[in-house]
């Protein structure tokens, strides 16, 4: 799936996404393993619609987390309670 795509998908068509691309994968993991070979090229497509999605979900996520979160506030340096040291 191309990014674009995946970028204008809701939170809810990626979870669905995610679970059905999740569910193919496994699919052919089980046929491979009864030694189908079909579908075996596609499991590395699988694997990088799975990233890119769990990718675009955590950007959104942290976006909306810098959205929600006050600005930092720039203070003053705490003033040194440490005594300077006697010359001899």
């Amino acid at each position: 799936m191309e990014l674009d795509k995946i970028r204008n998908l809701s939170d809810e068509e990626l979870k669905s996404e995610q679970t059905k691309a999740a569910e193919q994968l496994f699919r052919i993991r089980f046929q491979k393993s009864l030694g189908n070979t079909e579908g075996v090229k596609k499991v590395r497509t699988l694997k990088l619609d799975i990233a890119r999605i769990k990718t675009v979900a955590r950007q959104r996520e942290l976006a909306s987390a810098d959205a929600s979160a006050p600005a930092a506030v720039v203070a003053a340096p705490v003033k040194s309670t440490r005594k300077k040291a006697k010359k001899d």
